[in-house]
């Protein structure tokens, strides 16, 4: 039976971590006794302090996993340290582990953390590398406006994301996903992918062949909550993009009249306009100024190329509302001017 210990933080990491459970428990009833594999531990990021009150919250993955421990009646041991130093190693030693999993953990691992393993560790990376190493490329992927992204399953090495690759699945992209759902679909097909190496590594003795990477690689850059501030001379293309890619986090935002204002959900008229021609693509407008509010469509406000359609907002400190309710709080929006 290969050991596994399974990496990762956030909510896209515990939709894989909850497919591979499901697989690994499926695999230990299987007749197939030589596919059989287990997660016997769990790392993850410490509770965070969140909310008014600065409660300490597990992580995603370390929530599930509490689920499944429950559930099943199973021990999956989960280790939620700060680091990860001699006492850490000694104790996932203690666990017997063939092999590490890990999506999204939140930590850089070093040479004597995967010496614990005798597969070493794989690790899902949602993108075609070598393109997009690091940590946000998903979001550079809809920022940049691709046409096409997908997922990487590589072995881990002691370089971001520097590993070769054991298996890669390409995905197009409509131009519609945000950053939060291509990130979910990215957690499942590849989990599935996962599912089928541990098994393969179970039955076989050895990871499956790696293909060193090619071509010349790019980088993503580390996102900040500044980064969802609109500039309104941009066009609405890339203000689309933006919003799709930061979210749920960090969202876009503008000032209206001295008043944060979060546009949540929006398209770039071009989008619509091949189905309505009663939308407009573009004015003479100041950038920024709100246009008009189209009953069946959203609120038109003109970028520096193009109208932006906002069809989900947010005033500070108020509850995110459609841009129809929006409209019947907020007299005198239109012909304002976004800043």
């Amino acid at each position: 039976m290969l050991r596994v210990i399974y990496g990762g933080s956030p909510a896209a990491s515990a939709k894989s971590l909850e497919l591979i459970l499901k697989d690994s428990a499926m695999s230990m009833t299987s007749s197939v006794k030589e596919e059989q594999y287990k997660i016997v531990g769990i790392l993850t990021n410490p509770p965070s302090a969140q909310g008014r009150h600065k409660d300490l919250i597990p992580t995603d993955v370390a929530k599930y996993a509490g689920i499944w421990n429950e559930a099943r009646e199973d021990n999956i041991k989960i280790l939620t340290p700060e680091h990860i130093k001699e006492a850490e190693r000694e104790e996932l030693a203690a666990l017997q582990p063939d092999i590490y999993v890990c999506f999204a953990y939140g930590h850089i691992v070093g040479p004597k953390f995967l010496s614990l393993f005798k597969h070493g560790g794989i690790n899902l990376h949602p993108s075609l590398l070598p393109k997009y190493r690091g940590a946000t490329p998903v979001n550079a992927a809809i920022l940049n406006q691709d046409s096409e992204t997908g997922f990487s399953i590589q072995k881990m090495a002691l370089g971001i994301d520097e590993g070769d690759v054991i298996y890669e699945e390409r995905m197009g992209l409509a131009g519609t996903e945000t950053a939060e759902l291509l990130l979910n679909k990215t957690a499942l097909y590849g989990a599935i992918a996962i599912t089928n190496i541990l098994r393969q590594t179970a039955r076989t003795g050895m990871l499956p062949d790696a293909t060193p990477q090619e071509g010349t690689p790019s980088y993503c850059t580390i996102i900040k909550k500044e980064d969802g501030k609109i500039n309104w001379k941009d066009s609405a293309e890339k203000i689309d993009a933006q919003i799709r890619a930061y979210t749920p986090w960090p969202g876009c935002f503008t000032t209206a009249n001295g008043v944060q204002l979060r546009i949540l959900k929006g398209a770039s008229a071009t989008k619509i306009a091949a189905q309505d021609n009663s939308i407009p693509k573009n004015t003479n407008a100041v950038p920024g100024t709100v246009l008009s509010y189209a009953k069946h469509r959203g609120i038109l406000i003109q970028t520096g190329d193009g109208i932006l359609i906002a069809t989900e907002l947010q005033w500070q400190a108020k509850k995110a509302m459609d841009y129809k309710s929006f409209m019947n709080g907020s007299r005198n929006f239109i012909g304002s001017v976004l800043e």
